[in-house]
């Protein structure tokens, strides 16, 4: 069964009740879906794994209190996310101390609503960073390759509008070091399949934010620029 990019693409419990029932899922291990889908458990495995992430919370806050000591260790502006969070949804910027609690209100709010989890973390903001994915792609049994990144920069309310590749702005060493970062960290994890790791990149470094275990709506770009065929991989 070949999940498409919806909903049961990331979903580690379809591809578990594929299993029993003898079908196969095209797509990663159960195990890495759920663990990358939980933005909280990515963050600390990318971390884990040698991959560089944004200054934040180590897990998720606890309190208010927590919070705020949190934010103001990494420094003002923050982002408040939803651990089960996507497209934008949960995500809420405090500039100011003043900002915190109703950024995490709504944002924990508007977790519940969406995702049924209102846990949510705290990362630096950023303030002027491109949007740069890195494709990648394993074999399950430990061997993994990147295939370059696409630069989704171009957002209107944190969805894509313009996704291109190769980036503008990166060099072919830039390019290289992250993406052999990726394929190394994959490697490890044995993953299986394809996926796209995404990065805030600003002031010459990467930062994570999140890991997508399924073939993107936007993998054409990676398909021109490399002339390979990503679901005939998958299969």
């Amino acid at each position: 069964v070949h999940p498409g990019y919806g909903f049961l693409s990331e979903n580690a419990r379809f591809a578990e009740i594929l299993a029993e029932h003898n079908l196969h899922f095209i797509g990663p291990k159960a195990e890495h879906i759920r663990l990358m889908g939980d933005k909280i458990e990515a963050k600390k495995t990318a971390k884990r794994l040698g991959i560089p992430v944004v200054p934040g919370s180590d897990g998720g806050v606890s309190s208010d209190d927590d919070a705020m000591a949190i934010a103001k260790a990494i420094g003002f502006p923050v982002l408040v996310k939803a651990a089960a969070g996507g497209g934008g949804r949960g995500m809420k910027v405090a500039q100011t101390a003043d900002d915190l609690m109703l950024a995490l209100s709504t944002a924990s709010n508007e977790a519940k609503s969406a995702f049924g989890d209102a846990s949510v973390y705290l990362e630096k903001y950023l303030q002027k960073p491109r949007h740069i994915e890195i494709q990648i792609l394993g074999d399950g049994r430990g061997g993994a390759i990147h295939l370059g990144e696409r630069d989704c920069s171009l957002q209107r309310r944190h969805q894509k509008v313009w996704e291109e590749g190769p980036s503008p702005v990166l060099a072919a060493a830039a390019r290289a070091k992250i993406g052999e970062t990726c394929a190394k960290a994959m490697r490890d994890m044995k993953y299986l399949g394809v996926g796209t790791i995404e990065f805030l990149y600003e002031d010459g470094e990467f930062y994570f934010i999140e890991m997508n275990t399924r073939i993107q709506v936007e993998h054409p770009v990676t398909e021109s620029i490399t002339d390979i065929d990503l679901v005939l991989e998958q299969i």
